[in-house]
């Protein structure tokens, strides 16, 4: 029951927000001037407008996009500063390549890096978040979950990414009222649910391959007699939007993680196929420090915490929304999966490396996958 009541105590959470926003949701009229400020207003920075990096169709930012761009304008301002390879203007194979864009992180008071202990930030690779359902569903905000509310999160996009002045509260707002609007929406179902409608359910699938792939879906115990695939990806994927951990999650980790977790670490940064630089991190220094490399610690530079009893913290990352999500690719925060197939083949790298091969996904399970996920808007 305790674990049913955490489940409960999200869907309350997520009314609450819900009923935050709802004065800006789909049935308000559009904010002009928020989209003014969105679509075209530079801050006087340097060129980039929050379009620059979120694009209409998806919200963010792909490769291929990136190349086009490129062709089209070679001094697109998405290519300047910290989208240039090295944070100063000069080269674009990283962005070619990852579409990621260089975030300088604060290090917590408890936190230095070995190779420059005087260090107060720490600058990584990471993707550009898509806004797609994100502005008015989902409160948690960065792939670190660092910015509380949108205004705080649209303050520090314009002054760390397009190097602008400080907007002010009243565009802020604006910013923020016209990320909730229609065009932030996946499907219908989640313009609905936004206004105060049913959660949409998962679609039943019609070909053979997305039937197989919705039992990974479903919110179910976990079932050691059929390879724990049934349920195997609802584990860390369910609720509204798909993006946090359900009632069952705790049996088949085996792990204190209740329901609603929204970070989790599935070893992206441990596999590092994106050969981002590794860094030796030390939390703690002194008697009883922690130390270790990684490419992006993620939440723990936020939290400035190593216990990982709930996964939540070294190397964990917000659990992606798949609403929507096959128009959102790359994927992970490093961006290293350029398609859904990737992100199949990460995950039976995944469970194979982290049971033993108990778990094992095969091909057709990769593909079955694959073809449940795009259906999911």
């Amino acid at each position: 029951m305790k674990k049913i009541a955490c489940c409960a105590a999200g869907v309350v959470l997520l009314g609450a927000f819900l009923n935050s926003v709802s004065a800006a949701g789909p049935g308000a009229n559009v904010s002009k001037e928020g989209q003014r400020l969105f679509e075209t207003e530079t801050f006087g920075g340097n060129g980039r407008t929050c379009r620059t990096c979120h694009s209409a169709d998806t919200g963010t930012i792909s490769p291929a996009d990136a190349a086009k761009r490129l062709r089209k304008n070679p001094s697109d301002p998405l290519f300047v500063h910290d989208g240039s390879d090295d944070g100063l203007g000069t080269g674009v194979s990283r962005m070619l390549r990852d579409a990621t864009v260089l975030v300088t992180i604060p290090l917590p008071a408890n936190v230095m890096l070995a190779d420059d202990p005087a260090a107060r930030t720490v600058v990584l690779r990471r993707g550009i978040a898509t806004t797609l359902n994100t502005p008015a569903l989902d409160p948690v905000l960065m792939l670190d979950g660092r910015q509380l509310t949108l205004e705080t999160q649209a303050n520090g996009a314009i002054h760390d990414h397009a190097q602008g002045v400080a907007p002010s509260p009243t565009e802020l707002h604006a910013i923020a009222d016209f990320q909730r609007t229609n065009a932030f929406f996946s499907s219908t179902a989640l313009r609905q649910l936004a206004s105060g409608g049913p959660l949409p359910g998962l679609p039943l699938g019609e070909t053979a391959s997305e039937q197989r792939g919705r039992r990974f879906f479903e919110d179910v115990p976990p079932d050691p007699t059929d390879g724990f695939k049934p349920g195997l990806c609802a584990h860390c994927h369910s609720g509204p939007l798909l993006n946090q951990t359900n009632q069952f999650a705790e049996a088949f980790i085996g792990l204190p993680i209740p329901a609603g977790v929204r970070f989790s670490n599935v070893a992206v940064a441990e596999f590092n196929v994106a050969q981002n630089p590794l860094r030796e991190f030390v939390f703690n220094p002194g008697p009883g420090e922690v130390r270790f490399w990684s490419p992006d610690p993620g939440r723990a530079l936020i939290t400035g915490s190593v216990d990982n009893s709930t996964l939540e913290n070294v190397n964990a990352f917000k659990i992606s929304a798949l609403r929507g999500v096959r128009r959102t690719a790359p994927y992970f925060h490093d961006n290293s999966a350029k398609s859904l197939e990737d992100v199949a083949a990460h995950y039976a790298t995944f469970f194979n490396v982290v049971t033993g091969g108990f778990i094992a996904l095969t091909p057709q399970d990769q593909k079955d996958l694959v073809a449940y996920m795009k259906l999911l808007d």
